[in-house]
């Protein structure tokens, strides 16, 4: 699932601090706007998985040019992917059943069925 959320980086004293205003708390920082950005991208992916694994929505995300900053400051939008983040979390076994004519056809073919099965429900959820 791929996630973009705007963020305001301000400059103070030679460093540069990150905060998204549709996600109440998610900030970060860095020694340059290129730290900062990599920095922001963790926080924004770290906020959702957290939002996501206790069962709250995400926030509706702002339209970039309603944000008001000040002039040391500037808005962008910061992107993350949070499939990957969510594979390497903990998995759970699952027993399915499906037609025996269709098995043999997945199998045949190198089918690998806890892909498909996760690929097809982060489609089927909107991830």
């Amino acid at each position: 699932m791929k996630l973009i959320y705007p963020a305001v980086f301000h400059t103070e004293d030679d460093q540069v601090w990150v905060e998204f205003p549709d996600l109440e708390g998610c900030q970060s920082f860095g020694d340059s706007i290129s730290e900062a950005l990599d920095g922001a991208k963790e926080a924004l992916e770290g906020y959702c998985i957290t939002l996501l694994e206790e069962k709250h929505t995400l926030p509706i995300v702002s339209d970039i040019k309603t944000i008001k900053t000040d002039e040391s400051s500037f808005v962008s939008l910061v992107e993350t992917e949070l499939t990957t983040s969510f594979a390497k979390r903990k998995s759970v076994k699952k027993t399915l059943t499906v037609p025996a004519w269709l098995n043999d056809m997945a199998t045949e073919k190198g089918v690998n069925f806890s892909a498909v099965l996760q690929e097809g429900l982060v489609k089927s959820l909107g991830l």
